[in-house]
């Protein structure tokens, strides 16, 4: 039996479509379905590590989480990391293809479709259900030719496709209207209705704008989702910028802003604790005050290294260390803290060699295989277990990893800290999501009477919040039989 498809598009970038797909997935296997999530392809600087050894999108693997389901390189085919505001990394079936332009990569995507389609094609053979998420909007004009992501995926896999706009953005009415009037005369019987997301108020005011709507497009709204103040998911790409504390006793913590930041979700667990301040900051300015520095993941080392130190991050961290502040760098923010980083390829950008803050006696090379996995091991400052998962495409060497941070489960040992003990780095991503080692490293830093928030927790607890609002707010049976007639009709064409 074929599997029922149901794609989720929206009017604008963050309509709410990953949120929506999440809450679909959690809300059919409650109903006891095989579900699966799908992203025929994806642009985003936070990704995860799947079970198969590959990477995907970050949204993708809280969405495999949502079905109760490993993370597989088939959900998310096709993943694209910007390396800068021209250029990005094509990552195909989770794995790195090459460095491309926008131009060149537009070109590529009549190649890309069959790969799209063999990943769709595996699951449909697995699974009773397929919620599939489009990227940005269908309405890109300039992008339409050869498109893998929205329509012309919906096309060649022949599904029916809802439609969301957030509402809290103003003008949803002219994003859903101007969206299906935009679409081809073959594309527009495809869109089964809307979903009208984030909204606050009282639903009587909005009912004749649903009306009026529901009659100008002869498409039924679904729902009517509310603004959720307390929902946490993971999030795909945006940044948090930080929450502001009335606490006098607040831990500080900094994280420059770097250009190309990734997976910032590293300190999703931090923003979450409330006895904890955490500010994102483009200007070093702002960091005065900090207890904690922490320099996170990028994309592209070298030239966020260079804009590090062009914008005083440089000279502002040593005055850091010298009033006794800490210093933590993760995957790409560890290899800023050794002497050089090499990009013989390169991997990153134009190949060459960049001196690096020279805090860690240890050098870095990029190369060509880039390291996928999944951690667990032992915080050896406190003997606790800890895990995460590593991307990264460099191999760091030096005597500075001779004062290892974490024993690995499967063998050998990961990061390292200085001598003084005021510095430390790792490659691992979600080192803070252990509530153990959360608190382990809080005390390392100086904060020794925080309790750290469980994270896994934290994320089911926001699955299932998004699961009961679809239940609650979306005409789920309305949906089902508009699902089941557009079956019934691919069933009979000829």
């Amino acid at each position: 039996m074929q599997a029922i498809t149901l794609m989720v598009q929206g009017t604008t970038s963050d309509a709410g479509k990953s949120a929506l797909v999440t809450g679909l997935c959690r809300y059919y296997l409650q109903q006891g379905a095989r579900v699966a999530p799908f992203k025929p392809q994806n642009m985003a600087l936070n990704s995860a590590v799947t079970a198969d050894g590959g990477e995907i999108g970050r949204a993708q693997a809280v969405q495999a989480r949502a079905c109760g389901l490993a993370p597989h390189t088939d959900m998310n085919p096709v993943l694209l990391k910007p390396n800068s505001d021209k250029t990005a990394q094509v990552i195909m079936q989770g794995k790195v293809y090459k460095n491309l332009g926008a131009k060149a990569y537009h070109a590529y995507k009549t190649q890309a479709m069959p790969i799209v389609l063999d990943s769709f094609q595996r699951l449909q053979g697995k699974y009773q259900r397929i919620i599939v998420e489009g990227s940005g909007s269908p309405a890109e004009i300039n992008l339409r030719q050869g498109d893998v992501a929205n329509m012309g995926f919906a096309e060649a896999v022949d599904c029916p496709v809802i439609l969301v706009a957030d509402i809290d953005r103003g003008g949803v009415f002219a994003h859903l209207v101007g969206t299906l009037e935009l679409l081809s005369l073959s594309e527009q019987p495809r869109i089964l209705g809307f979903v009208i997301n984030r909204f606050r108020g009282d639903i009587d005011i909005l009912q004749p704008g649903i009306d009026w709507l529901e009659q100008r497009t002869g498409k039924p709204v679904f729902g009517v989702l509310p603004y959720l103040h307390n929902l946490y998911l993971q999030s795909e790409d945006s940044v948090v910028v930080g929450q502001a504390t009335t606490q006098k006793r607040a831990f500080n913590i900094v994280v420059p802003r770097l250009p190309r930041m990734s997976n910032h979700t590293d300190f999703d667990v931090l923003r979450l604790n409330e006895a904890v301040n955490i500010q994102f900051c483009s200007s070093p300015d702002l960091a005065g005050n900090a207890d904690l520095i922490i320099l996170p993941g990028s994309k592209s080392v070298r030239d966020d290294l260079a804009w590090l130190k062009e914008t005083g991050w440089e000279a502002t961290i040593f005055r850091h260390l010298r009033y006794a502040g800490k210093l933590m760098g993760i995957c790409g923010g560890y290899q800023m803290l050794g002497t050089m980083i090499h990009d013989p390829y390169g991997i990153e950008g134009q190949p060459g060699s960049s001196p690096g803050l020279d805090l860690l006696e240890m050098q870095t090379t990029l190369t060509n295989d880039k390291q996928l996995s999944n951690v667990t091991g032992t915080l050896l400052m406190s003997d606790v277990p800890v895990k995460g998962y590593e991307i990264h495409a460099g191999i760091s060497t030096g005597l500075a990893l001779l004062n290892p941070l974490i024993k690995l489960d499967k063998g050998g040992m990961e990061g390292c800290m200085s001598a003084d003990q005021q510095i430390l780095g790792s490659y691992l991503h979600g080192l803070f999501d252990s509530p153990d080692a959360c608190t382990a490293l809080f005390k390392w830093a100086g904060a020794r009477d925080i309790q750290p928030v469980d994270f896994d927790a934290l994320s089911e607890q926001g699955i299932e919040l998004m699961a009961a609002t679809v239940s609650e707010f979306m005409n789920m049976p309305m949906l089902e039989e508009k699902c089941q007639t557009y079956m019934a009709g691919k069933k009979k064409a000829p």
